[in-house]
């Protein structure tokens, strides 16, 4: 079987999208596959034109791209299947739509706050036509799947009308995550980050992105602290924190012991998970929520939100906390409650500890990456097949 993948541009800048991207096709290829990656590149957008960059990569991504595919697809032969690896990548649909295609969906929280789902995220005029856009390419698919329930049930919502094959398929999960000596990964990392974290440390793994609330984690460690008497230090990796945060942050009155960090390397962000006394997760929504099992497959204590589709990653292997209201008056109450849970997790005696860690264990087991290319390639399988009846 030969699969084109459909891929965002390298130049955005994601992380996420290129390793699902590799993922897809190196699994494919190991399976035996012919595999190409079409993704627009950076022609217009090289122009050196201050503020412009991001029209001239709409040039590149929604003017040039599509020509170039048009004339790839006239050269290739019949048995291909195309595969777009993010609804976001909805106006290259209309390309495929009657050829066999598969469309894989991470989340439809932009789509949401354009429609004012989301009153934490304003989505300006220009942006609800963007999503327009995305949204009038995307309905035209037939086949789909999703990473979890909650986005195929999004997605339910958001199609004109029901697809022909609509299916749940869990991302596989990375098994260099997995559990690590303690003390030799807080001495490791704290090596590397020049930060004594011997007696442990809370974790918080994520980006910008306003639904990670990582205001929300430093609004939670602010109560715990004031809770508890204790003093464990914060470090949030991700992204460099944004103007909310710093603001945040610098009203802190714990900032000494709050630390950011970005562009460390996989094997930092693995000696983190597995050092850190809990992972705190408090995201307002999510596609899926991977760092939750990442910490779980680390034997790490993860707390998270009580909503989907962090329970559904979570399942009953984690600590509950409900979701940040929208009301500013509402957030210390919210944080301190929240609080007393990262407590709880915190000084779990060594039995209780051993039993939400087998918890996790076990809830990873839905996780595995073989099962997951096994079951996106028979899907794919059946796709091309059934265009062939």
């Amino acid at each position: 079987m030969k699969i084109v993948f459909f891929a965002h541009p390298l130049f955005l800048g994601s992380q996420s999208m290129p390793r699902f991207v590799s993922m897809l096709a190196e699994g494919m290829q190991s399976h035996g596959h012919e595999v190409e990656i079409w993704r627009p590149k950076p022609l217009f957008r090289n122009i050196p034109l201050n503020g412009l960059k991001k029209w001239l990569g709409y040039i590149d991504q929604y003017l040039v791209f599509p020509q170039q595919v048009k004339s790839k697809i006239k050269n290739n032969k019949k048995d291909v299947l195309y595969v777009v690896t993010d609804h976001a990548l909805g106006p290259y649909v209309p390309l495929v739509a009657n050829l066999p295609h598969v469309i894989h969906c991470h989340d439809f929280l932009a789509q949401a706050s354009a429609k004012g789902v989301y009153p934490q995220n304003v989505t300006s005029a220009t942006g609800i036509k963007y999503q327009d856009y995305i949204h009038s390419g995307y309905s035209k698919g037939k086949n789909f799947i999703s990473v979890s329930e909650k986005t195929k049930a999004d997605l339910s919502v958001y199609l004109d009308q029901q697809p022909e094959r609509s299916n749940v398929i869990y991302n596989g999960l990375n098994p260099a995550f997995k559990p690590l000596e303690i003390a030799l990964s807080r001495a490791t990392l704290g090596l590397e980050l020049q930060l004594d974290l011997k007696n442990g440390y809370i974790l918080h793994v994520g980006g910008n992105q306003w639904y990670k609330n990582r205001t929300g984690v430093i609004a939670i460690y602010d109560q715990w602290r004031k809770l508890s008497g204790l003093s464990l230090p914060l470090l949030l990796i991700g992204q460099k924190p944004a103007a909310a945060l710093i603001q945040k942050y610098e009203a802190s009155p714990y900032k000494d012991d709050i630390h950011f960090f970005s562009g460390i390397n996989d094997e930092a962000v693995r000696l983190a998970y597995a050092g850190a006394s809990v992972f705190l997760f408090p995201s307002i929504a999510e596609g899926f929520g991977w760092p939750i099992a990442e910490a779980m497959a680390s034997g790490t204590i993860v707390v998270t939100t009580n909503e989907a589709p962090m329970l559904e990653v979570a399942g009953e292997a984690a600590f509950l906390i409900s979701g940040k209201p929208v009301a500013k008056e509402m957030e210390e109450k919210w944080a301190a409650e929240a609080a007393m849970v990262l407590d709880k997790a915190i000084n779990l005696d060594e039995s209780d500890r051993n039993e939400w860690l087998a918890k996790g264990f076990q809830q990873i087991e839905k996780f595995k990456l073989t099962d997951a290319l096994d079951r996106i390639e028979k899907i794919y399988r059946e796709v091309l097949n059934d265009s062939k009846q």
